[in-house]
């Protein structure tokens, strides 16, 4: 062992060991009682409770999940879209596909449904349209 690592074991060890005697605990929580005891006594101007005032949350405002579409996308084996089809218009898919195929016969192509995000502005003008059509 080195002489430092003896030295703090030993100033450690005296460290560890003092306590405080119990007379001295007893004299400061007499001390601080006779404190309260005159602040208790002594009669002081009290200060009006001030509110606080509440602070209001903000509201956040919910954002509207975007409006979507199913669409019937035709993609060729590396996953390239080759064309899109609204979703009632699936026979016209399939003929476009069997068309593609017999295009390029070595290729693969097949037909899966997507969902497609609408743009508010074609939302907007469906519902200026809707409401021409209830008037």
């Amino acid at each position: 062992l080195h002489v430092n690592e003896t030295r703090s074991r030993r100033e450690h060890a005296r460290m560890a060991r003092k306590t405080p005697s119990r007379l001295e605990l007893r004299k400061q929580a007499e001390a601080a009682e006779a404190i309260e005891a005159e602040e208790a006594a002594s009669p002081k101007k009290k200060k009006k409770a001030t509110k606080k005032k509440a602070t209001r949350k903000k509201r956040v405002k919910e954002k509207v999940a975007d409006r979507r579409r199913l669409i019937w996308g035709i993609f060729n084996g590396s996953m390239k879209e080759e064309a899109r089809f609204p979703y009632e218009e699936r026979a016209e898919a399939e003929e476009k596909m069997k068309a593609l195929q017999k295009k390029a016969t070595k290729k693969m192509f097949f037909i899966q449904p997507m969902k497609e995000i609408i743009p508010l502005s074609e939302l907007k003008e469906k519902v200026a349209a809707e409401e021409e059509e209830e008037e």
